[in-house]
């Protein structure tokens, strides 16, 4: 009996041991930025509308197409009335009674010319088209850069929980010690407060720390799209010898490969496009057009093989007054772009210029956080010597704890913000997807 009891605890010590194994998902930022294309509803979007602008320019390429309707009726005539007015005379035969009438007719209509406005139409939609293509490329830019984000704040925030966990023991056990030392009037019960007084901010910190290390949990999770409750966990070695390549120094990179900046220029091109289809209008219509039509009214008359070609022309003479406004609309619509496309690559050059003084100055601070931890540690060292021997009081001591413990947390996040930086001054310049055809890290 009792081996069977351990057999099942030994099983559900194993059990509970893979589930909280389970809990734990470590996930690479590159497979991460990846599933966010294919998981999050941004890019979902993206690509619909890509599809859509796609649907659209075939159907505008369909108009250069003939045209080609067919109809038919069938009519019941209820006692119709009859009167020839051709080979009439008092001779004749009783008119037939006419009851039916059916009618059928194929027409087609081939368009020759309409001043172009079917070819701007389709120029103007196949810009269109690359426009959201380009827009949805920009769409997976911003994507991945929020996975960037999230990724080196999750990092952060489980470096910094580590830490101050760390932290904590230390403060613990100082505090046990204290309590000893009070005990034995060592030392005055105030310290002993004092000691305490900072196992409570740490625990404080602590679960500060907890919370941000959840709530960006959460934001990933919910992007990528993974199962609720799925707990993330980031490697060490994810951020350690990380290899930056080809650093962008000048805004050149950015007008050159910034999706939204390309996204505007197809628009402008539709723009030009669209003036050419508003000029059309003072052009006449031009189309070769032809049928055949078949009758037979019963017992009257049948029509067979009845088959017309020609040249259709049709001219709005109200577009000479009318259309110049609309003329001057697309016109102006245009400027707009034109507009937009200027501010634009200045708001660009702006983002370029923020983002290498931004990554100047992380590796800038990565110098002085990793000369801070030697600093303080080697302070913590002499204040604590001094406090064992007397020289220095608890509150010294506590303080150079608290500094140590800034610099090992600023030392160890510096290197996320560094990546974090970096990847930001890639997204700027329109590199970022890029640098992800690629496992980097």
């Amino acid at each position: 009996m009792k081996v069977s009891q351990l057999m099942l605890f030994g099983i559900f010590f194993i059990g509970t041991s893979a589930v909280e194994a389970q809990e734990k998902t470590s996930l690479t930022l590159d497979v991460a930025i990846h599933l966010a294309w294919k998981n999050s509803n941004e890019v979902s979007l993206a690509n619909t509308k890509v599809a859509t602008k796609k649907y659209e320019l075939q159907s505008t390429k369909n108009n250069q197409y003939p045209d080609l309707k067919v109809s038919g009726q069938y009519q019941r005539l209820a006692k119709a009335s009859i009167d020839l007015k051709i080979n009439k005379s008092a001779t004749s035969q009783a008119l037939p009674v006419v009851d039916q009438l059916m009618i059928g007719q194929v027409n087609a209509s081939v368009p020759v010319f309409a001043g172009f406005k079917i070819q701007n139409s389709i120029k103007a939609y196949e810009n269109l088209y690359q426009a959201q293509t380009a827009t949805a490329s920009q769409t997976k830019e911003e994507v991945a850069m929020k996975v960037v984000n999230h990724y080196a704040d999750l990092y952060k925030a489980q470096k910094t929980l580590e830490l101050l966990k760390e932290n904590q023991k230390r403060a613990q056990q100082r505090a046990t010690d204290f309590s000893d030392l009070e005990k034995n009037g060592i030392i005055p019960r105030n310290d002993l407060l004092k000691s305490q007084l900072q196992v409570s901010k740490i625990q404080l910190s602590i679960d500060e720390a907890a919370k941000n290390l959840n709530i960006v949990n959460f934001y990933i999770v919910t992007l990528l799209k993974l199962p609720a409750g799925t707990k993330l966990e980031i490697k060490e070695s994810d951020f350690a010898n990380f290899q930056m390549d080809n650093i962008p120094t000048n805004d050149e990179p950015a007008l050159q490969n910034r999706k939204d900046l390309e996204a505007v220029r197809f628009q402008g091109k539709a723009s030009q496009a669209n003036i050419k289809i508003a000029k059309s209008a003072y052009y006449p219509s031009i189309a070769i057009i032809g049928g055949y039509t078949a009758i037979d009214l019963k017992n009257v008359i049948t029509v067979q093989n009845a088959m017309n070609i020609g040249v259709g022309v049709s001219y709005d003479l109200s577009t000479i007054i009318k259309n110049g406004t609309t003329v001057k609309i697309a016109e102006s619509k245009a400027l707009e772009v034109q507009n937009s496309e200027a501010m634009l690559t200045d708001y660009i050059k702006l983002e370029v210029q923020n983002a290498i003084e931004d990554y100047d100055l992380a590796l800038k601070q990565n110098d002085v956080y990793i000369q801070a931890v030697e600093q303080s540690s080697e302070n913590y060292r002499i204040i604590k010597d001094k406090y064992d021997n007397g020289l220095s009081d608890t509150n010294d001591l506590l303080e150079a704890d608290v500094e140590q413990l800034g610099s090992k947390i600023n030392k160890a996040l510096a290197k996320a913000n560094i990546i974090q930086k970096y990847y930001e001054l890639l997204s700027v310049t329109g590199q970022l997807s890029q640098s992800f055809n690629l496992s980097k890290i």
